[in-house]
């Protein structure tokens, strides 16, 4: 079940491990799965449809050099056959993450992750390709965060971003391929001793490694807002501002920036997460369109029906406006993403699990409309 925003980097130098990765250094898992997806392709018309039989196999580790120091690694492999797929039915996808933690006293540390990701079935596909075009791609995303405090309730937090996106096609090459730098940095005050009021700059930088004299682009963010953390429960997060976006061959524009997000934990094993974000975004027709307008609503829920039942659920409502490139008009378009699953834990190594998955995006341009469904059942053994 996807579900995808662009998350600020978590406040604890310890992440969370998953249960079944916990009391041991290396975790191995090996799962199968079963789905039907009605468009492989994500394609506005003539769909294909085709059941996928999925293999993957994993490897983790976590564990702590030091007292201060904490070291995550990981990779999977992932085998999708496509059963009514044109040309090459076999796609296997690999992933590779890490995170090195370091605390250098009770109140600075740095955090430091990285993911690489080779998709050859991607989950969400972009809006107005061509018929049937094959959206394989690659992606790298680096994050850094350095938190230090200047006095008793002063903080300074200075934050990195890389992100890189390469596709297989060649088309796709030419038109979307491009990196992404966003640098921050952030001054807050402990008002309270779970609030805190925070002012924070960053800027952006975004390169098309194709035209990049049309499509390349600048921005400064300026925000203020509120962290507002009471215990181990409840996490509510705000930042509003402003974003000046220089094009390098379009006129700039300043656009209001808004990024909200909260987390309730309400018993174990169970939580609700919600938020709405007003951002500027790359479009998936560069050539066309300098970039999109987002509204993007979002709500996550997983409850534990009982000590082995958990189901969870996710929604993600994105209104938005592509902005037209020189004559083109703008055009209005609405994303919703929506996702179901259940998982049963009979035992601490297996999980058996059942998802289901809807994509639909309705646009002013008809070729750019999508509707994608998946549904089907996994069973995962880890160790």
């Amino acid at each position: 079940m996807p579900f995808a925003v662009l998350p600020t980097l978590a406040l604890a130098v310890y992440a969370p491990i998953p249960e079944q990765e916990q009391g041991k250094a290396f975790t191995y898992r090996l799962g199968a799965s079963v789905y039907h997806d009605s468009n492989i392709f994500g394609a506005a018309t003539g769909e294909i449809s085709s059941m996928v039989y999925n293999l993957t196999g994993a490897i983790s580790y976590n564990g702590s050099i030091d007292a201060q120091t904490f070291l995550s690694a990981g990779y999977e492999i992932s085998n999708d056959y496509q059963v009514d797929r044109p040309g090459t039915k076999n796609l296997t996808s690999h992933s590779f993450d890490g995170r090195l933690a370091h605390q250098f006293s009770e109140a600075s540390n740095i955090d430091v992750s990285g993911n690489y990701n080779i998709s050859k079935n991607p989950q969400s596909l972009l809006a107005g390709i061509p018929l049937n075009t094959d959206q394989s791609f690659k992606r790298a995303q680096v994050d850094g965060k350095y938190t230090t405090s200047l006095g008793q309730k002063t903080g300074v937090v200075v934050k990195y971003r890389y992100m890189d996106y390469s596709y297989d096609n060649a088309a796709l090459q030419a038109t979307l391929d491009r990196s992404e730098n966003l640098a921050g940095l952030e001054l807050n005050y402990a008002l309270l001793p779970e609030t805190k009021i925070v002012g924070e700059y960053r800027y952006q930088t975004i390169g098309y490694s194709s035209g990049s004299a049309t499509k390349d682009k600048n921005s400064n963010f300026v925000m203020g807002g509120v962290d507002y953390n009471p215990g181990e429960k409840l996490l509510m997060s705000g930042r509003v501002g402003f974003e000046d976006r220089k094009r390098d061959s379009e006129g700039s524009i300043t656009a209001p920036y808004v990024e909200l997000s909260s987390r309730y934990t309400y018993a174990e094993g169970s939580f609700l997460s919600a938020g709405y974000n007003y951002t500027l975004e790359e479009s998936s027709d560069p050539v066309n369109f300098n970039d999109t307008k987002v509204n993007r609503f979002f709500v996550n829920l997983q409850h534990r029906i009982t000590g082995t039942f958990s189901a969870s659920g996710s929604i993600t409502y994105e209104p938005s406006q592509l902005q037209g490139r020189g004559a083109q008009a703008n055009v209005s378009e609405d994303t919703t993403r929506f996702g179901l699953g259940l998982s049963w834990l009979p035992t601490k190594n297996w999980t058996v699990s059942a998802t289901f998955d809807l994509d639909d995006v309705s646009s002013g341009l008809a070729f750019r409309d999508q509707r994608r469904e998946r549904f089907g059942a996994s069973v995962r053994y880890t160790f």
